[in-house]
């Protein structure tokens, strides 16, 4: 029997997509993307899913620990409106925008179906109070086997053995972490084969979810502007980290662009990203 170590470099050198100011995103869509984490949560295999936004590629380029996180991770989805604009540029025209609450709610779905277990890690108790209220409302028949709220700051050795140890004896099959970026996609990175349950990193989705938080409307995610909406609610928090990653987001993937139309021009031959099939071998 195959580990999963070698089934997960198997399906790494079949995935499609390109990578992104140096992190690979995956160019699936919504259909496929929610059934690969159903196949997973299926076995109950130790995989994790990143959900990318300027604000993750960015913070990659400075960030080796995260860079390695994202890299690592078994499937990276365009979470961000720009980052999917950047896929249909390098050759993917059709790609949707693969946000992470709208992951995590559409997986709920198929989980109260099917009977799959969830997990909920992360948050503050209030918050995932309500979001299991939430959930036991929109999806009655679906089963949350567990919820936790880790404190704050530094995870002593024990506490992490403890919490490993709750989320496997749970048996879920999906565990949603909302630690926020980029801790949540170290801690995943951390504990793929110590979790038995596929990992997705959700970031803000459980505030939204539980209602402790509003998100953008809908034509403003469409139009790639709920970092405008986000901004206006909380501008001195998020003023600086805007500023700056938009700013080095829209000159480094500029020159990306042009460098990968010049590459294309000069070995037409080559198959580059702009002809629409990427594949990459990430492990």
């Amino acid at each position: 029997m195959k580990t999963q170590s070698q089934l997960r470099m198997e399906e790494g050198a079949s995935r499609k997509g390109s990578k992104v100011l140096g992190t690979w995103i995956d160019a699936v869509g919504w259909d496929e993307a929610v059934e690969q984490v159903v196949s997973w949560g299926n076995s109950r295999a130790s995989r994790y899913v990143c959900v990318c936004n300027v604000h993750s590629v960015v913070t990659a380029t400075g960030d080796a620990e995260f860079r390695h996180a994202l890299g690592a991770a078994d499937m990276a989805t365009c979470d961000g409106a720009p980052i999917a604009w950047t896929l249909r540029r390098l050759g993917f025209p059709k790609q949707e925008r693969i946000a992470g609450p709208d992951l995590m709610w559409r997986y709920l779905r198929r989980a109260e179906a099917l009977g799959h277990r969830v997990y909920l890690y992360g948050s503050t108790d209030q918050t995932l109070r309500k979001l299991r209220d939430r959930c036991a409302l929109e999806f009655p028949r679906m089963l949350v086997a567990g919820t936790h709220a880790p404190r704050f700051g530094h995870c002593s050795l024990a506490d992490d053995e403890a919490d490993i140890a709750a989320i496997n004896a749970s048996g879920a099959n999906v565990v949603f972490v909302g630690l926020g970026c980029p801790k949540q996609e170290k801690w995943m990175a951390a504990h793929r084969e110590r979790i038995h349950a596929v990992m997705v990193g959700v970031g803000a989705a459980f505030d939204y979810h539980a209602g402790t938080q509003r998100r953008a409307p809908v034509w403003l995610q469409d139009h790639g502007l709920e970092w405008l909406y986000r901004l206006a609610a909380e501008p001195r928090r998020l003023m600086r980290r805007y500023l700056v990653t938009n700013t080095l987001f829209v000159v480094r993937i500029s020159l990306q662009l042009a460098h990968s139309k010049w590459a294309s021009k000069r070995h037409p031959w080559s198959g580059e990203i702009e002809t629409g099939e990427v594949y990459q071998d990430l492990h």
